[in-house]
């Protein structure tokens, strides 16, 4: 099969590129700027803007022809003071922009990577699905990088799942672990447990998937999700304190032992938001919600994943030992 695909030199679009060329197929991707996961990597890189430009739009549609579909895992969250705008580049016009592309070259299946952010969450015995509404308030706030993130990609998934004149589906990733995270990003509490411990855990809980299990559940969506479908990807909801366990006992180090005041999360999140104007990809879980958001319980149900496309997930434990070797292999720690 032949597949289109951009985000390849990020996280999870490197682990789904990967995937796709073990089980033997033709992968094109679309990237801004090659980096060492697609460079020399067998897959064949087309350096294309994600605009509406007309002309860009026609080079991505000679790049679709003959595509048996498309995956669209290009995305950033982005707290600089030109973040809204980026954001909005990528998850909404370069969204639209794809679909043009798209439906010029006759691909009948599309899927956009959007996040979890867009799907509610509950407690443990009521985790939230693809169904539990937003309390956009109390998740991304009114303002800010969050608020800017959760919009962009909701009107991603929208663009997406409203074109008609293919078939779409919207994969919704959740706390994903695992190697290839050259950031990094949900790998960086390994990183940082294994370099020098974490004495503190933050008083909630997450949804967690490993990336091998996230990359079969993006190919799963492509070839068996129902069309104008969301797939939430996540399986093992477990507190922050017993992921960090797990962590400290794969890397070698003390568990951490002490929760971290709201009030602590509060004043860490003034001092995120000064320092991401020096570094905003170092320093962009310092935002000022997604910090407030690691004390709250955002349990959700991956049955529908298990049920509708077939992914049993592994032990989380298999994915942080993969991350930690990956980390370990290229310095980071």
């Amino acid at each position: 099969m032949k597949y289109v695909l951009t985000g390849a030199t990020g996280f999870l679009g490197a682990n789904l590129l990967y995937y796709l060329q073990d089980l033997g197929h033709d992968v094109h991707c679309i990237v801004r700027k090659p980096n060492f996961l697609v460079e020399n990597k067998g897959a064949t890189l087309h350096t294309i803007s994600l605009t509406e430009n007309p002309a860009d739009i026609d080079k991505l549609a000679k790049v679709m022809d003959g595509a048996d579909g498309v995956f669209h895992l290009a995305g950033l969250f982005d707290p600089s003071p030109h973040g809204r705008e980026l954001m909005t580049q990528v998850h909404v016009f370069g969204t639209r922009a794809l679909l043009r592309a798209a439906e010029i070259a006759g691909v009948k299946r599309f899927l956009t990577c959007s996040s979890s952010i867009t799907v509610g969450f509950g407690d443990l015995d009521s985790p939230g699905n693809e169904n539990s509404p937003v309390n956009i308030r109390q998740t991304v706030g009114v303002s800010g990088a969050l608020r800017w993130y959760f919009d962009t990609k909701k009107q991603a998934e929208e663009i997406t799942l409203g074109w008609e004149s293919m078939e779409t589906v919207v994969v919704n990733p959740d706390y994903i672990l695992g190697a290839f995270d050259v950031k990094p990003t949900s790998g960086q509490m390994i990183v940082t447990m294994a370099k020098r411990g974490i004495p503190f855990y933050p008083a909630g809980g997450k949804c967690f998937l490993g990336a091998e299990d996230c990359a079969r559940a993006h190919l799963a969506a492509m070839e068996k999700g129902r069309n104008g479908e969301r797939y939430l990807l996540g399986y093992h909801n477990y507190s922050y304190r017993e992921i960090l366990e797990k962590m400290a006992k794969i890397t070698g180090r003390r568990a951490p032992i002490l929760s971290i005041p709201t009030r602590a999360m509060k004043l860490a999140g003034r001092a995120g938001q000064v320092a991401s104007r020096i570094d905003k990809h170092r320093f962009a879980g310092l935002e000022p919600m997604v910090l407030l958001s690691m004390q709250e319980k955002r349990y959700r149900s991956g049955q529908k994943m298990v049920d509708e496309l077939g992914i049993q997930p592994e032990p989380i434990e298999a994915a942080i030992e993969t991350a930690y070797r990956w980390f370990r292999e290229n310095g980071y720690c």
